[in-house]
């Protein structure tokens, strides 16, 4: 006979329990310390597989122009900064720097600062959320861009880490024959990142306006 509990999504561990109410109107305070104690867990646990997945889905993408795709300018950019010698910060930040390039694409660098959250610090979560304008400055030739938006920025704390970090590691990074580390070089590294904590949210200290913009 079938049970009841055949259609449930499988627990993370066998000695979990699942909270047998259909509205959370129902739960009790044990219910809520039961699910909150395994959730963490659960985080803990799938938390680097989850961010991997966001940058495998476009493993095998077709390139809409450049000469790689997204997911190998991704590589390419994190083995980069690791053969500079960059902290694993920097590094994970950037292999996740683009990943929202598709999905969120006219804020992709929030979005990258939002999924890394308060495991980077306050220089990578500017750098992240107007890497994109930063960009411009490199496009000579791209329409309906100011390649100078940037200069409002001159003198902010982290404008040359921004800057340098996407002449270095973004606008230049689009070479299909560079040879790039496999992504399981970098799984040590973002669970490193994952179990700390380098800064609060970010505050919103002057990001970028929507617009035109490669990046």
């Amino acid at each position: 006979m079938k049970s009841l509990q055949d259609d449930y999504s499988p627990l993370g561990h066998s000695d979990w329990l699942y909270v047998e109410k259909q509205s959370i109107e129902d739960f009790t305070a044990l219910d809520w310390k039961s699910i909150d104690l395994q959730r963490q867990k659960y985080i803990a646990q799938v938390k680097t597989e989850h961010l991997l997945r966001l940058l495998k889905v476009s493993a095998d993408d077709a390139s809409f122009g450049y000469r790689v795709n997204m997911y190998r300018h991704a590589l390419q950019s994190a083995t980069m900064a690791l053969r500079d010698g960059l902290s694993h910060e920097d590094v994970v930040v950037a292999l996740f720097h683009d990943v929202g390039y598709i999905t969120s694409y006219s804020n992709h660098g929030e979005f990258a600062s939002v999924l890394l959250g308060p495991h980077i610090s306050e220089r990578n979560h500017w750098m992240l959320r107007n890497h994109a304008v930063f960009q411009n400055f490199h496009a000579h030739h791209l329409a309906g861009i100011d390649r100078h938006e940037r200069e409002i920025w001159r003198g902010h704390p982290y404008f040359d880490w921004t800057a340098e970090f996407v002449k270095l590691y973004d606008q230049a990074t689009c070479d299909p024959d560079y040879p790039c580390e496999p992504i399981e070089t970098f799984i040590p590294l973002i669970e490193s990142l994952l179990g700390s904590v380098a800064s609060p949210a970010p505050m919103d200290t002057g990001h970028a306006v929507q617009g035109q913009r490669e990046g």
